[in-house]
C-alpha cells in the first residue's frame, strides 16, 4: 500500500484513533484528547507516517459542515429568534470582553497592532464542536441549559463568520467597502432563495418519496453541501451555507429522522478534524508560541466561565445554570483555526502569529474538555453518574 494514499492515512488514522480511544476510555481520558494526541503522533512533526494535512484538513472541514447543517435542523426558525433576543446582549458584550482580553496579552508579547486584532478575535468564539458534542442529547434539545449554549454558539458562529468573510475581503478592501457590503447582501437572498426552493422542491420531493430512505439520505447530503457551495461561491462561507439549508428544512417532519441518520456521519468527519488539528501543529515553533499560548489559555479558561456568568446573571438565569453554560463555553473555537490559516494566507499575520492561535485553541479545547467531562453530564463523562447519551 502506498503511504501517501488517503487509504493508508485512513487506516492509521482510524485504527490508531481506536486504539487510542481505548486507552482514553479506559484511563478516563476525554476522547478528543485521544483524536489530537494522535494527530500530533503521526503528523509531520511527529513520526511523518501522514504528511498530506491540507488534504485532511479540507476532508476534515466537511465535519464542521455537517455539524452546522445538524445544529439548523434542530432548531424551528420562530424559537431560534426568540432565543437569539434573549441572548444577543449577552453574546456581543462577552465577545467585546473576550477581544479586548485577547488584544491586551497579545500586546503584551510584542504581538503587531494587526497581529493583535487577529488575535484577539479569535478570542471571542467558544467551539461549536466541543459544545455540542460534550452536551447530551436531552438537554440540546429539551432543557434549557441546551437552549442557552446553543444560542450563545449560533451567536458567535455568526460573528466568526463575519470575520471571515472581512479576512477573505481584505485584498478587495483597496477599492471600498461596497466589494463587502454586496458580499453581505447575498446572505437575506441566499435564505430567501433556500427557503422557496424547500418550499416548492424539497418538501414535495420528501412527501411522494419518504418511503425510500436511501433517497431521504442522498437528499439531504445533496442539500447540506449544495447549499454550502453555492454559499461559498458568493463569498460568503460554507459553514452559513450549511447551517441555512439545515434551519429551512427543520419545520418538516422528516427533520429528525434526517438528523438521526447524518449523526454517524459527522461524527467520521470530526475524527478527521481533531487529528488534522493535532497534525497540522509545527512543533518546531513550540519555543517561541509556548508562552503566549500559555498566557491565552490561562486567560481563557479563568475568565471566560465567570465572565459568561455575570452577563447571564444580567439576564436573570439562575446562578447553576450560568456557571456551567459558563465552563461549557469556556475554550477557544475552531473557528480560530480556520481564521488564523486565513489570516496568514492574507498576509495579515505570521506563522508565530498563526501557531500561537492554533496552540491557544487546542490547549483550551484539550483543558475544557477535561473540565466538561469530569464535572458535567456529557456523552464521554468518565463517571457513570454524569454519562447522558
Amino acid at each position: 500500500m502506498d503511504s501517501g494514499s488517503l487509504f493508508y492515512s485512513f487506516f492509521l488514522i482510524f485504527t490508531g484513533a481506536a486504539i487510542l480511544a481505548t486507552v482514553a476510555l479506559a484511563t478516563r481520558q476525554p476522547l478528543i484528547v485521544a483524536y489530537i494526541v494522535l494527530g500530533g503522533i503521526f503528523g509531520p512533526s511527529g513520526l511523518e507516517l501522514v504528511t498530506d494535512t491540507s488534504l485532511l484538513s479540507d476532508i476534515s472541514h466537511a465535519g464542521i459542515i455537517f455539524l452546522l447543517f445538524l445544529l439548523g435542523l434542530d432548531m424551528q426558525p420562530s424559537h431560534l429568534m426568540h432565543m437569539l433576543r434573549k441572548t444577543a446582549t449577552v453574546g456581543l458584550f462577552s465577545s467585546l470582553v473576550f477581544a479586548l482580553m485577547g488584544y491586551g496579552c497579545a500586546q503584551a508579547f510584542g504581538f503587531t497592532d494587526t497581529e493583535s486584532l487577529v488575535i484577539g478575535g479569535t478570542m471571542m468564539f467558544s467551539s461549536t464542536i466541543i459544545g455540542i458534542k460534550l452536551l447530551p442529547t436531552t438537554v440540546l434539545h429539551h432543557k434549557h441549559t441546551g437552549e442557552l449554549l446553543v444560542s450563545l454558539l449560533l451567536l458567535q458562529d455568526l460573528l466568526a463568520i463575519m470575520m471571515l468573510l472581512l479576512l477573505y475581503n481584505t485584498k478587495n478592501l483597496d477599492g471600498g467597502y461596497l466589494p463587502l457590503l454586496t458580499t453581505l447582501a447575498t446572505l437575506p437572498l441566499l435564505a430567501l432563495g433556500a427557503w422557496l426552493t424547500v418550499r416548492y422542491v424539497l418538501l414535495p420531493l420528501m412527501a411522494r418519496y419518504d418511503r425510500f430512505h436511501e433517497y431521504m439520505f442522498l437528499l439531504a447530503i445533496g442539500w447540506c453541501l449544495g447549499l454550502a457551495e453555492l454559499a461559498h461561491s458568493l463569498g460568503l462561507s460554507a459553514e452559513i451555507g450549511a447551517f441555512i439549508a439545515g434551519i429551512t428544512i427543520a419545520t418538516s417532519p422528516i427533520a429528525q429522522y434526517i438528523a438521526i441518520n447524518l449523526k454517524p456521519l459527522r461524527d467520521f468527519f470530526l475524527i478527521l478534524f481533531f487529528f488534522s488539528v493535532g497534525a497540522s501543529f509545527n512543533l518546531d515553533l513550540l519555543p517561541e508560541v509556548i508562552l503566549p499560548g500559555l498566557a491565552l489559555t490561562a486567560v481563557c479558561l479563568a475568565l471566560k466561565p465567570p465572565v459568561f456568568w455575570f452577563f447571564l446573571r444580567g439576564v436573570s438565569e439562575k446562578q447553576k445554570t450560568a456557571w456551567e453554560v459558563g465552563v461549557r463555553l469556556g475554550q477557544n473555537s475552531e473557528f480560530g483555526l480556520l481564521i488564523a490559516s486565513v489570516a496568514a494566507t492574507q498576509g495579515l499575520i505570521d506563522n508565530v502569529a498563526s501557531h500561537t492561535i492554533q496552540a491557544a485553541a487546542i490547549l483550551t479545547l484539550l483543558f475544557s474538555s477535561y473540565l466538561v467531562v469530569f464535572n458535567y453530564e456529557s456523552p464521554i463523562a468518565v463517571s457513570d453518574r454524569l454519562r447522558r447519551d
